[in-house]
């Protein structure tokens, strides 16, 4: 009985230490991912949800809406993404500028977004809200962080922003022959607005940011922890990379019966003949 009774003060006090260690790292997960991520331990969901409530683990959201466009007025390309179903990776990339406030002034942040695998697969921190400073270093980024490989006919959609149909910006666009869509409203842009939200309120407000440089230093950090780190419910639990792997494996095994299948079918050819 005693036996028992240490073991489930240890296990407590290992369940305190874990999820506070993830929270330093991911200020705002909720209970349900912190428990698909803490993955060791053994105790039931309902259990771990309800030691999560008894110690003070539950994290109240709050929605912020604010923009850093007026887009009203300006000439728009067509919104290529309202009627089709995003069913792979480098589909479509979903783009917005954001805002942060540090030492009396705003910043600006570039994210660029697989709207598949929720990848963050390009961004840039930047001192004024120009093209050199934010759609074109991001959009940069993001075909490295490719190698390149960008098929053709990739959907970059975005709001109406100048900083989306500047000439250097199109030229680049164009270069890897992407096809141009924006939206007119923010719901249109959902998965980029929802991006900017998460690394804003759940990560980059809970950090000590004093400056510009620290502000780099975090969103690098952040995008980091996005990525590779947080798991996602609309991907199966899995993080963006971990969920990106999956389907590249998948892509493979397919392809690899796929060979089989016509070795096979040659085989009894050859037998035939």
């Amino acid at each position: 009985m005693l036996k028992r009774h240490k073991i489930d003060i240890e296990k407590k006090e290992y369940l305190n230490y874990k999820i506070q260690l993830m929270r330093e790292e991911h200020p705002t997960m909720g209970v349900r991912d912190l428990y698909f991520k803490i993955n060791s331990i053994c105790i039931g969901r309902d259990r771990f949800e309800a030691f999560c409530k008894e110690n003070g683990y539950y994290i109240r959201k709050h929605k912020v809406f604010r923009g850093t466009t007026d887009s009203s007025g300006v000439i728009r390309f067509e919104n290529k993404i309202k009627d089709i179903k995003v069913t792979d990776i480098n589909q479509v990339w979903q783009s917005d500028i954001t805002f942060f406030y540090v030492a009396n002034r705003f910043y600006f942040i570039t994210f660029i977004t697989d709207a598949y695998s929720r990848v963050i697969v390009g961004y840039n921190v930047s001192n004024h809200l120009i093209t050199e400073e934010t759609t074109l270093p991001a959009l940069k980024k993001a075909i490295k962080f490719r190698v390149g490989k960008i098929p053709k006919k990739l959907i970059f959609h975005s709001d109406g922003g100048g900083q989306y149909y500047d000439k250097d910006f199109l030229k680049l666009t164009k270069k890897y022959d992407m096809v141009n869509s924006m939206c007119k409203h923010p719901w249109d842009n959902g998965i980029a607005e929802r991006v900017n939200g998460v690394i804003k309120n759940n990560y980059l407000k809970h950090r000590n940011i004093r400056n510009y440089d620290d502000l780099i230093k975090e969103v690098d950090r952040t995008v980091y922890l996005y990525n590779y780190e947080k798991p996602h419910i609309k991907l199966k639990r899995l993080t963006p990379i971990m969920f990106e792997k999956s389907i590249t494996l998948q892509k493979q095994e397919k392809t690899q019966n796929l060979g089989k299948i016509d070795v096979l079918k040659n085989k009894k050819t050859i037998k035939i003949s």
